[in-house]
Formats: C-alpha cells, structure tokens, sequence
C-alpha cells in the first residue's frame, strides 16, 4: 500500500518507536495523526510532523472514538495506517517477596497493552471497513500493533507484560483472517531491546551487561529501525498474519 498521501494514525506517538514511527511516515508523505496521553508530547510530534495531535488514553472507548472522529473531520477521511505503539512496562513478581498479591499490577498492564491495542483495532476495523477500495486486490489498510520479545522470552517479574504482549502476538493471525475480507491487514511486530524512554533510565552497566547479550548487532535498536519495519509492512502486500522479532537475534535470559 502505498503511503505517500495516505492517512496514518500512530498511538504512543508522542516518544520512542511511536516518535520514530510517525517522523518516517511523514517523510514518506504520509498524513499523520499523533495520540498520546501526554498532551504536550503529542502535540510535539505533531508539530514536527505536520500531523494533528490526539491527546486520548488507549484503554478510553469514548475517547479513542472520538479521535477517530477527530481525524476524519480534519483530514477527510478515516486512517488506513495504526500504528499501535502506546504500552507500559512493568515488573512485578507473581509471588513477591512480602508474600503480597500484585493482582492490581497484572491487570492495569493487561488493560493498557492488551485491552487498549484491542480498542484501537476494533475502531480502526470499522472504519477502514467503510473505506473504497486502492487497488485490484481490494486492499483498504494495514493495522501495526507492537508486541515484545517477552511474548516468548519473558523474564523474572516479566509475567504481566509478557501476558500483555503474548495476547497481541495471539490475535494477529485471527484478526488477519476475520479482517481480510475487508481488505485490512494486521501485522505485529516484536521488538527487542530499543532505545526508548523504558530503556533511559537504564544504568551504564546494566546497559553495557544488556547489549553484551545481543548477538548482532551488539546494541540497542533505534526507533527508526523499528519504523523502517513498519514502512516495509505497509508497503509489502503479503506481508499479513505474521508476528515478526526485530532483535538481533537476542534470547532473553531467566533474569
């Protein structure tokens, strides 16, 4: 699908893979839309992007619907590009050590990055849905949502986010073949370790003793990197279904 002109609405835009995400894209001459819960951040983007900022929780119904509406009223039309970026981290252990439960944990992450991808692709399927076809094959968008190396390699004090991010690697398949009807393809991609704002507050040796782990190369990924792959989803017509690893070939340890 070609993305020069096309309508593109990246979440979590506001900083990292999503940032990285949305400045490829306009580059592209892609027309982007920014939503991020961080008001200042999205618009940020926008601005540098010449897209429009959505300031929008992912997990907020209402609220994502009206940034649909949001979109459409500016820009003419619905998005035939998400980009799902939005997520949190979090480290919690099933059984910590005071014997606590960290059931509240679990279910704010399974709400943020699994329930809240859901909201966005549910609104997205039906609006791409309603669009005219681009092309002899039918195609009317691709839908991009962002898992984790942790859906398969999850680590210690990892079993919420690994959850999180297993759950979108498992809907791909099915939401491709429901959506393909429609002309909508649905990718994920599963990044490893990146240089975003989880990766920051890292220290000099926990990076050093992280990147010392990665195969080739022996680094953090960078959000262009990371945009670069889903320039090529989008542009590639058979790319479909599929939940691709971005990392190096990394293996994450126990701990």
């Amino acid at each position: 699908m070609q993305i020069k002109d096309s309508v593109a609405l990246v979440t979590g835009g506001g900083s990292g893979l999503g940032e990285g995400t949305a400045r490829r894209l306009a580059a592209q001459g892609a027309r982007l839309a920014i939503m991020d819960r961080s008001a200042d951040a999205a618009a940020r983007v926008a601005e540098a992007t010449g897209g429009i900022a959505l300031a929008a929780d992912v997990t907020d119904v209402e609220g994502v619907g009206a940034a649909f509406d949001k979109i459409t009223e500016v820009y003419g039309t619905a998005p035939r590009i998400l980009v799902n970026c939005a997520g949190i981290g979090t480290a919690s252990r099933i059984l910590p050590r005071d014997g606590g439960l960290s059931v509240d944990i679990f279910e704010k992450t399974i709400r943020v990055n699994l329930i809240g991808s859901y909201i966005l692709l549910n609104h997205a399927a039906r609006a791409m849905s309603a669009l005219e076809p681009l092309d002899e094959d039918g195609a009317r968008g691709v839908i991009i949502n962002t898992a984790s190396v942790a859906y398969q390699d999850g680590q210690i004090g990892q079993a919420a986010y690994a959850a999180s991010k297993g759950g979108i690697a498992s809907l791909t398949l099915p939401a491709a073949r429901e959506l393909a009807r429609f002309g909508i393809r649905v990718m994920t991609i599963a990044p490893g370790l990146f240089e975003t704002a989880m990766s920051a507050g890292l220290t000099p040796e926990v990076r050093a003793s992280l990147e010392a782990g990665l195969p080739f190369p022996s680094r953090m990924g960078r959000p262009d990197e990371y945009a670069q792959l889903v320039q090529q989803i989008v542009e590639n017509p058979l790319l479909n279904g599929e939940i691709i690893r971005l990392d190096s070939a990394v293996r994450l340890a126990p701990k």
